[in-house]
């Protein structure tokens, strides 16, 4: 008997053993960001995950899409994985160029630019982050027929994952909401939504989106999950955008910050660091999701890389600008 419970247990024994070296030699599956918080919503002016949590991410917005500026460089899986791993980002804004005054734009070459976003796109739906599919103009209710196309496509592939937000226009200039920037918006809204029922649609607002308090008087109603546009850049918007972001907010508002810099308003400058965490601590407290613009090693105060930096990702520090390095802080730590 004392010999059958010997081998008994010398059997269990192996076999636990082979079973921890399976588990060694098979890691468990990354919970990514998506993953745990799926399908977003807009419940009042606060973003909320499956759970009816409020949430928000930090991130990072990539440069325009298009060959002349050359920042498409950096719309390849291995630049979004380093964001990830390195930089923590939870989400990556890809802003195709499809403004009509530029020449090689998607409204000029489609192809190119689409091919481009697309290939961002499949990369964060790969690697689990949340995705900001950006309509980026200033003049996009001048192209409202190419919009609608380009987000009926959009929403046919990729409607049914929950990491894709829509934004459908980048930054409308001194022109009128109720006017302009609304109508244009209820149109690509609704052919999104014949497809797309669910996922949150980011509408831009007049003055480069600042003016989200306008907005807020009289919003899109009749769809679930809009939320609006706010862009800030530290140096150049004070105190008084925060207060016009503080009024829509309070009028019912919520706001995504799809593009935000540390810099001037222009892109270039110096940085500032007391505006930016002043700016931190509002979005902190009302839990706004948010991009920094933008990952590119063009020679500008807003880049995150310094001139020459490779395009592949596996920066040091060293590759970084001082507004790079700063952006970095706020994203790991978020």
């Amino acid at each position: 008997m004392k010999s059958i419970l010997l081998i008994f247990t010398l059997f269990l024994s192996c076999n636990s053993q082979k079973i921890a070296e399976i588990k060694k030699q098979q890691p468990l599956k990354e919970i990514s960001v998506v993953d745990k918080n799926g399908l977003l919503e807009v419940k009042g002016n606060k973003i909320v995950n499956k759970n009816g949590k409020e949430v928000s991410f930090a991130g990072n917005s990539m440069f325009w899409s298009n060959d002349y500026y050359r920042g498409n460089g950096f719309y390849n899986k291995q630049v979004v994985k380093h964001l990830k791993e390195n930089w923590k980002a939870e989400i990556i804004r890809v802003p195709m160029t499809a403004d009509p005054e530029i020449h090689d734009s998607y409204i000029f070459d489609k192809e190119t630019n689409q091919s481009k976003l697309e290939t961002l796109v499949d990369a964060c739906i790969d690697l689990g982050l949340y995705v900001i599919i950006d309509w980026h103009s200033h003049n996009a209710h001048d192209t409202e027929k190419e919009a609608i196309t380009f987000f009926t496509e959009m929403a046919k592939k990729y409607g049914k994952y929950p990491n894709v937000i829509y934004e459908i226009y980048n930054e409308p200039l001194k022109v009128s909401w109720d006017d302009v920037v609304k109508p244009y918006s209820e149109k690509v809204v609704a052919a999104i939504r014949k497809i797309d029922p669910d996922n949150i649609i980011v509408v831009g607002t007049p003055h480069w989106s600042q003016d989200v308090d306008k907005a807020s008087l009289n919003p899109i109603v009749g769809y679930k999950n809009i939320a609006y546009t706010l862009h800030f850049y530290a140096a150049s918007h004070k105190e008084w955008l925060i207060n016009k972001a503080q009024k829509a907010l309070d009028n019912g508002l919520a706001l995504i910050v799809t593009e935000w810099g540390s810099v001037e308003a222009d892109g270039g400058g110096e940085v500032d660091a007391t505006s930016t965490q002043i700016w931190m601590d509002f979005m902190k407290k009302n839990k706004l999701t948010h991009c920094n613009w933008s990952i590119n090693n063009k020679d500008e105060g807003a880049s995150a890389l310094k001139p020459n930096t490779n395009m592949d990702g596996n920066w040091t520090d060293k590759d970084l600008t001082v507004s790079g390095k700063l952006a970095k802080g706020y994203i790991q730590n978020w």
